[in-house]
């Protein structure tokens, strides 16, 4: 008799070898068998007409605060994500002295756009050494795994002080410091180390991150700490400003330590050349027996618009930044007053609203043939007639007219899409590019970040809905897809026992009505602690998603049920 039986379902099983149809059997929360006729089970589950796959390892999260509060971390439990692992771009709370708490909230506040005052509210502070830090994300019960790596900008913050945020030169004692906590932290736990060297991570205060231009050598020793450790990943976000010095010493520390190392990727348009250039960068170390790999997004990096988002293409205005501090429907029913639109259509940019936000801003309140209606169910690969310039066009509008309208339309809630990066000329095709070679790993969901304007969470749905399903063309194989987001993400990190639906692997696992999957249009809510807003996104067509053999959504409701733990590396 076992446990769980899923029966009937096209079973596609990881490992990007073509799909069947059989039964998976599960027992004390390990898949026992997959394929053919399982025996007697307390519980059946009808799997006909669906898709049986493993439930997705999103490896590019931000939830190292809401982890310590939020046992359900949704929106990516939503969308099938069993194991989602955070630390990324060298943000996080871990180590930490409660000197610094604030300077760490204002880190993540000005690079990952969580609200300041719910990382104030929701975190407890219970820890200071990452070893703690791990055992306070043990002690909180969930309902998916969570893992985490090793931050560059707190650890520099703990061992240099306010030095390190002024950005100083590290002695050799501070460097041999940062080497032996990060080794301490791999051993405890960890899954690796992550920095970032890029002008687009900033403070609140508009400040460069604290690790921004941290000596090679000092990146260098803290790779030699997970050589010494002899596991662990090595990521990076970098403006690649000498190309040839950043492969420099990201090689040097793959020879002395041969561990994966991963740097993320996306397509500049301002240098469309650049990400082939890294990818040949890529290719060399392959060639030479170097386990480097870049880790790029299947859709665009866009920012969402909306009245209440973070950015919108009237923020610049003096007219509508005065009805910042109303209450959504407050907001919406002035904004539809004639009087207030008249004045507010008449406004140009305030130079004093220019100033104090990001250069993207000002694109943002200008470039209306790169703004575009999202729509509902929405749409990520828009073409150019979908953009407000377009659109005003065949309207007889102004594009401040047209998308004014649009926004303060229905019930206040609609959104314009902005493709940052990866959509080039109206396609993906860059992004079918990055997605299908194979020294790529599929990441940068962003879960649990940029709450005011982005919300990527729903990646691996997306994955099957657009690139499997729905795509005109150059789709991508089902099969493929799903190991892109599941063996491959676990490998490549190191979660062993996961990422496949075999005998002896962990039975996460997701049933999904592959014809009925379809992402919903982003909304805001105001649920993180002290009333934080953030942006989410439901979806349909999971019947069940199950974590170590226990269903923890059904028909997208929550069971209640908490399996997820910690998942600490090597253990």
């Amino acid at each position: 008799m076992h446990d769980t039986v899923i029966r009937g379902g096209t079973i596609v099983d990881g490992t990007g070898a073509p799909a069947f149809v059989g039964d998976v059997a599960i027992d004390h929360g390990i898949i026992t068998a997959v394929g053919g006729k399982a025996g007697p089970a307390r519980r059946d589950v009808n799997a006909a007409g669906r898709l049986v796959t493993p439930g997705w390892v999103d490896v590019h999260t931000h939830y190292d605060g809401q982890a310590t509060w939020d046992s359900q971390l949704a929106p990516s439990s939503w969308h099938g994500a069993t194991t989602i692992l955070m630390g990324n771009c060298g943000v996080g709370f871990a180590p930490v002295r409660p000197a610094h708490h604030q300077a760490l909230i204002d880190l993540m506040e000005g690079v990952e756009d969580i609200p300041g005052i719910a990382l104030a509210e929701g975190l407890k502070w219970d820890w200071q050494s990452f070893p703690e830090y791990l055992d306070a994300l043990e002690r909180l019960p969930r309902t998916i795994d969570v893992g985490t790596q090793v931050a560059h900008h707190p650890l520099r913050v703990f061992v240099m002080g306010d030095r390190a945020i002024q950005r100083e030169m590290a002695t050799a004692e501070d460097v041999a410091e940062m080497a032996r906590l990060t080794e301490e932290a791999i051993r405890a736990g960890a899954f690796g180390f992550t920095t970032s060297r890029t002008d687009q991570h900033k403070t609140l205060a508009g400040e460069l991150v604290p690790g921004r231009y941290a000596e090679h050598e000092e990146l260098i020793a803290i790779g030699d700490a997970l050589g010494r450790a002899g596991r662990g990943t090595f990521g990076m976000l970098s403006d690649f400003d000498d190309e040839a010095a950043e492969f420099g010493w990201l090689n040097t520390i793959l020879e002395r330590n041969k561990l994966p190392l991963w740097f993320l990727l996306t397509d500049r348009s301002y240098d469309p050349q650049r990400w082939r250039r890294l990818m040949d960068g890529v290719r060399d170390a392959r060639a030479r027996g170097l386990p480097m790999s870049a880790q790029v997004a299947g859709r665009p990096v866009g920012l969402i618009l909306g009245l209440t988002t973070s950015l919108n293409p009237f923020a610049l205005r003096e007219g509508f930044a005065a009805l910042a501090g109303l209450s959504p429907a407050e907001q919406l029913a002035r904004l539809r007053d004639p009087a207030v639109k008249r004045e507010i259509l008449n406004q140009e940019a305030s130079p004093r609203l220019v100033d104090v936000l990001p250069p993207l801003s000002r694109q943002i309140a200008t470039r209306w043939d790169r703004m575009y209606v999202l729509g509902d169910p929405p749409n990520y690969e828009p073409p150019p007639e979908r953009s407000i310039a377009a659109m005003a066009a065949v309207a007889g509008q102004t594009p401040e007219e047209f998308c004014y309208d649009y926004l303060t339309g229905g019930d206040g809630g609609r959104m314009l899409y902005f493709p940052v990066t990866n959509y080039v000329h109206g396609d993906l095709d860059v992004v079918h590019e990055m997605v299908t070679d194979p020294h790529t790993v599929l990441g940068l969901s962003d879960g649990g970040a940029h709450c005011g304007v982005i919300c990527d969470a729903s990646l691996n749905s997306f994955m099957l809905t657009h690139w499997v399903r729905d795509r005109p063309r150059d789709r991508l194989p089902l099969e493929f897809a799903i190991k892109r987001q599941t063996s491959e993400t676990a490998d490549f990190f190191g979660f062993h026992d996961r990422g496949r639906l075999a005998p002896g692997k962990k039975a996460d696992i997701n049933v999904i009505d592959f014809e009925g999957l379809r992402l919903h249009h982003p909304y805001m809510v105001y649920d993180l602690p002290a009333g934080g807003r953030r942006l989410i996104q439901k979806v349909d067509g999971y019947d069940m998603t199950m974590v170590s053999g226990t269903p923890v959504f059904e028909k997208g409701e929550a069971t209640g049920a908490m399996p997820g733990k910690l998942v600490r590396a090597g253990r």
